[in-house]
């Protein structure tokens, strides 16, 4: 079926991060550059997740491949900021997934040319010389899916795991009947 490759949550602290200060107290974990981006970016280890703070307390987590990895770190990203006094630890952060990215193969070559067309020129976008892969927006889905001649599919913006199999699966079965 599908394979996650990235996982993107949001949650929002309730307020104000003095960022440079955040950045300052946890030197070796963080990355904050304002002339470049208005976020910090804080990473527990090399291969870990990334978290992104906003002055406003908002907050994303990306680079998760699990639901438990998400709520991890998420966990320790809270238990960060309560030790050091930011928020308390039973704050109501409305945390939650955005957003599955997720990977299949169709064991196949693809003419993305033929199925620019077959899929409908209204739900796809297939510019070789912008992108080499074929960008189709399924009507039926609320995701979108990237078709590469290798036979690679990458969804993307599928609010759930079930959303992004389903949507892998009618994608699969559309392009058996057309090619």
């Amino acid at each position: 079926m599908v394979k996650i490759v990235n996982i993107i949550a949001s949650g929002t602290l309730n307020t104000e991060i003095d960022l440079s200060q955040l950045a300052s107290d946890i030197e070796s974990k963080a990355e904050y550059d304002p002339d470049n981006y208005p976020g910090l970016y804080l990473r527990f280890g090399e291969e870990d997740p990334l978290v992104t703070v906003y002055r406003t307390g908002k907050y994303i987590t990306t680079g998760s491949t699990s639901k438990e990895e998400v709520h991890e770190i998420r966990e320790r990203f809270l238990n960060l900021l309560s030790d050091m006094g930011v928020v308390s630890t039973d704050i109501d952060d409305n945390y939650q997934i955005q957003n599955y990215v997720c990977t299949g193969e169709l064991d196949r070559q693809l003419n993305l040319n033929a199925l620019a067309i077959g899929l409908g020129l209204e739900n796809t976008e297939y510019e070789p010389e912008q992108f080499p892969g074929l960008i189709y927006r399924p009507t039926e889905a609320p995701c979108v899916a990237l078709l590469f001649a290798s036979g690679r599919v990458v969804i993307t913006g599928s609010p759930s795991l079930k959303t992004a199999e389903d949507t892998f699966q009618q994608i699969s079965q559309r392009i058996a009947k057309l090619l």
